[in-house]
């Protein structure tokens, strides 16, 4: 596959773009309803088919069948990253005017971070195909334990990160608004939404892992796998706040998605093998989600949207209104400060 430089370019470009609108949208803090959610997420979708059908009239049907064999597969795991968010959310009391800027920052730290394990995946495979092995064996082993582990709970509250994010940054435990940084007694702490903008970075490191062998299971094109992962990415913040409070309806969903993870790691270890076409290994993983999905509705009928609870209260609080009127921003308000100035000139 041919790609010159320029269609690299005009694909980080576009995905400026479309961050810039995402956040001139949401530049003012406000909870994102059903409706607005379906329709960014119906923006989103229609973004990644479109630039799909691009790839497909531009280098062929096969390398645009892995296009979607890869976005499909970066797609269905997200979810299962959706649902751990919202955990995470419920765990920590986020107020839902604030979780859409974390989720900006999220994406934004995971396409970079994204981008550096493609870049890495692709040299280690162009010079040790060996590991395509290692990938295979990996993706089997995670998926069996997928299945092994599907009714445990994730506690937030008690992981490692959030233990040594607190022992090495100090950090008050008030939310003060919108910010991840105030200044108290002229010392820059961080707030509980710093903290939890960490956690939901690593949870995406964490789960890139198993995503990113997964697509190279389905295309060896840098650029497949990138710009699927980034439309499938873009998307993440609008799948949230319109499936977070669906999540007890997805019962076998992360058996699907198990299923998926060894269907393309046997894939992958039978590469020497048997080939197998694109279009019956995107068949099979749309098959097995469309099962997963429909199955768990139908055995959820009935039931209606319901905001993730957690078990207890979580660990940080609403700052009163003394403690925002202490607290100062790290970074001057140019703005504010050039109408003090002129108010001063007024006078």
């Amino acid at each position: 596959m041919d790609v010159p430089l320029y269609a690299w370019f005009a694909v980080l470009v576009a995905i400026v773009l479309m961050l810039g609108i995402d956040l001139f949208a949401h530049r003012r803090a406000h909870v994102i309803g059903v409706r607005e959610a379906l329709g960014w997420s119906i923006v989103w979708v229609l973004s990644g088919v479109t630039f799909g059908v691009v790839v497909w009239n531009a280098w062929g049907a096969e390398f645009g069948q892995q296009y979607f064999a890869g976005y499909l597969i970066e797609k269905s795991l997200a979810v299962d990253n959706v649902f751990v968010w919202a955990i995470i959310f419920a765990a920590f009391a986020v107020p839902r005017e604030y979780q859409h800027r974390v989720l900006f920052l999220g994406v934004l730290g995971a396409l970079v971070f994204r981008g550096i394990f493609i870049a890495a995946g692709a040299v280690l495979i162009e010079n040790f195909s060996w590991i395509l092995y290692l990938f295979a064996a990996f993706l089997i082993l995670t998926g069996i334990q997928m299945i092994r582990t599907r009714n445990e709970h994730v506690h937030p509250e008690r992981s490692r990160t959030l233990k040594l994010f607190r022992r090495f940054v100090p950090m008050t435990d008030a939310y003060h608004g919108q910010r991840f940084l105030v200044r108290v007694g002229g010392v820059v702490v961080a707030t509980p939404l710093l903290a939890v903008l960490v956690l939901v970075e690593v949870t995406d490191i964490v789960f890139a892992v198993d995503s990113i062998p997964a697509i190279f299971a389905v295309t060896a094109e840098p650029f497949l796998v990138f710009t699927a992962n980034a439309f499938a990415i873009l998307g993440l913040r609008a799948m949230y706040f319109l499936l977070a409070d669906l999540i007890h309806r997805f019962t076998y969903l992360k058996i699907g998605l198990a299923v998926v993870l060894v269907w393309v790691g046997v894939k992958m270890a039978l590469l020497d093998v048997v080939k197998i076409p694109t279009t019956l290994s995107l068949a099979v993983v749309a098959a097995i989600i469309a099962i997963a999905i429909g199955a768990s509705l139908h055995a959820t009928r009935g039931q209606g949207r319901r905001q993730v609870r957690a078990p207890s209260a979580g660990p940080f609080r609403m700052a009163t209104a003394e403690e925002l009127a202490l607290a100062r921003p790290v970074f001057r308000d140019r703005g504010r400060d050039r109408d003090r100035v002129r108010a001063r000139t007024e006078r």
